[in-house]
């Protein structure tokens, strides 16, 4: 499988598209002064400790109050919060986590107001970037991730990622941090350290240490609270350290400060592969030269057709995520309607795990299946599912169907949904309503050709379209009309009628009769 990274760099965002074999697998946009994002460290103050919820609201610098629950606050927090006071007493003296005093662990079943009060300062980190009217979600637990490891200030621990099933491997990588490691220091070996030699483990633990020595003295010359102590790498670079694997056949960048960040990282983690980073530097837009504009289009609307008529109508609310599942097609005999809903359900449960990847869809899903009888149809339907969100590395939990045919998914959700605007200004209207995108038109219309052919049985027809449309439609020795022809394997005729608006079509048959090629999609 070939993997392409493709990044589209403006002044004011940054998206970022990876493609399997040339389909779009993961999309985000982030805008190039966007803030609390996971993992950004503060040096923040409390503002409201809540003895109700177990919990504090602090104040980060954002318009709302962020949340800090007293299991967040980590096993070490009586040691970190000593270490800060200390810190924050003497700026003159350089601090040193050798000065770090243990102390016991926080039991669990604890209270936060015997650890926080209204107006202290505190040391937290970004979990869940700010959702709808929330705040971001805090963890006093600081963690510094890397390629194959996660830093641990205050710890002491060396755990290996439960994926190392090897006693061998797993033996020998604790033994390696432990001997690296300084005092105060905990480690998280990532599943990605696998066979990596000591050289390469430890020189990244060195580069972690220092990145968490120069926040320590961003606390002492921070002259503002709340303010940001460490601020997480940009988002490219997040996937390359979480994702990066030598299936990437390129990482192609249209920005030169940012394709020299993208190389340098390359060649911090994989110093061979440096070749497979490449700058793109030319007029036409980078995600129209790679397939990706069309894809986006087609793949983040509400409604998105996946199978000959099916599609899905995805809905997002401030609570979950709802899926609604629609053949498009009806069938009279209940053998056949049993069949047709199992070969609907597994196609649509192949295009959800898709879409929930796509969009980074996290928290609760709710799929409402078209109902099956049988129970082996509807156990092959969950295993399908479960097979395809295994490639999805995001932590989720997938449950059987319930007897309502309804299908519920948790995924991890630490950012907002990735939601792209797929319709446009209306040309006819001067703007008072929106239609489907242009660029789907004649997708669309091979759809509906399909449509004619297979459902209302007829391969005589006329379609009529606006001058521009025909125009395009006939352009070339290979036109669009030509592809069409070749592809279905009979003759229709296309005619441009001049009364139509930009994106109006009508299919008229032999006798003059318009065909119905409306479905209940609301995009006919």
């Amino acid at each position: 499988m070939e993997s392409k990274l493709i990044l589209d760099v403006t002044p004011q965002q940054i998206s970022i598209a990876l493609t399997e074999d040339g389909r779009l697998v993961e999309f985000s946009r982030e805008s190039r002064e966007a803030t609390f994002s996971v993992g950004n460290v503060y040096l923040a103050k409390v503002k409201k400790v809540m003895p109700g919820l177990n919990a504090a609201f602090v104040d980060v610098g954002f318009e709302k109050d962020a949340f800090l629950h007293y299991l967040d606050l980590g096993l070490y927090f009586s040691s970190s919060q000593q270490f800060l006071t200390s810190v924050l007493a003497n700026r003159k003296k350089q601090p040193s986590m050798n000065r770090v005093q243990p102390t016991e662990e926080l039991p669990k079943d604890g209270v936060i107001t015997d650890y926080l009060v209204g107006g202290r300062e505190v040391l937290v980190q970004v979990v869940k970037e700010p959702i709808s009217t929330k705040g971001p979600r805090l963890t006093a637990e600081i963690s510094l991730a890397g390629r194959c490891l996660v830093l641990l200030p205050f710890g002491n621990k060396v755990s290996i990622s439960q994926k190392i099933h090897a006693h061998e491997e797993r033996f020998r990588l604790k033994k390696i941090l432990q001997a690296a490691k300084p005092q105060n220091y905990g480690v998280i070996v990532r599943t990605v350290a696998e066979g990596k030699s000591a050289q390469e483990l430890t020189n990244e633990l060195e580069v972690l240490i220092e990145r968490w020595e120069e926040a320590l003295r961003n606390i002492q010359q921070s002259k503002e609270n709340p303010s940001l102590i460490i601020e997480e790498i940009g988002r490219a670079e997040a996937i390359l350290r979480d994702h990066f694997n030598p299936n990437y056949d390129q990482i192609v960048v249209n920005d030169k400060e940012v394709y020299e960040a993208i190389k340098s990282y390359v060649k911090l983690i994989e110093p061979s592969r440096t070749s497979i980073v490449k700058y793109y530097d030319d007029e036409l837009p980078i995600f129209d030269v790679y397939n990706l504009t069309k894809q986006i289009k087609s793949s983040f609307g509400r409604i998105v057709p996946f199978r000959k008529g099916a599609y899905l109508v995805i809905e997002h609310t401030e609570a979950l995520h709802v899926i609604d599942v629609n053949s498009g097609t009806r069938n009279k005999s209940s053998n056949v309607q049993e069949e047709n809903a199992f070969e609907v359900n597994m196609a649509a449960v192949d295009e959800i795990a898709h879409q929930m990847r796509l969009r980074d869809m996290g928290g609760i899903v709710i799929i409402d299946l078209i109902d099956m009888r049988t129970a082996e149809h509807k156990q092959q339907v969950y295993e399908r599912m479960c097979a395809n969100m295994k490639n999805d590395s995001a932590k989720h939990q997938v449950l059987p169907l319930t007897k309502f045919g309804l299908m519920q998914i948790t995924r991890q959700r630490v950012r907002p949904v990735t939601e792209v605007e797929t319709q446009e200004v209306c040309p006819t209207c001067g703007g008072h309503t929106k239609i489907r995108s242009s660029i789907l038109f004649v997708d669309w219309l091979a759809t509906k050709i399909e449509m004619v052919e297979k459902q209302l049985k007829t391969k005589r027809f006329v379609l009529y379209v606006h001058p521009f449309v025909y125009a395009y439609l006939r352009q070339g020795f290979w036109s669009v009309l030509r592809k069409w022809r070749w592809k279905y394997g009979f003759r229709f005729r296309v005619l441009p009628n001049y009364d139509f608006a930009l994106l109006q079509y009508k299919f008229v048959d032999a006798s003059g009769n318009e065909l119905d090629v409306h479905d209940n999609m609301g995009m006919a």
